[in-house]
């Protein structure tokens, strides 16, 4: 791959009982897959307003999605694509 993908998670990579936190299980897979995603917090929540989340992390998001909700990867051919099952496919078909 030219570049590595950069990952727009929520505000971290947390640990959670299965099935696990979204963002952390679209790092993970990527991190298994041997790519080192650039990571951008996106501070705020996918359920609010979109007026409450102005973060530049979901601004960016949006632009991308048109949705608030992370967490979404840009791949280095700038493909999008948006959540944590399909990030993951896109991780072990990729690699």
């Amino acid at each position: 791959m030219a570049g590595e993908p950069t990952l727009y998670i929520c505000w971290g990579l947390f640990r959670t009982p299965r099935p696990g936190h979204p963002c952390r299980n679209a790092y993970d897979a990527l991190t298994a897959a041997g790519l080192r995603p650039k990571v951008v917090r996106c501070y705020g929540w996918g359920l609010l307003p979109s007026w409450f989340n102005r973060s530049r992390g979901r601004r960016e998001v949006r632009r991308f999605t048109g949705k608030d909700w992370v967490p979404v990867l840009v791949a280095a051919d700038g493909s999008v694509i948006a959540g944590s099952r399909a990030i993951t496919t896109w991780a072990a078909t990729t690699a």
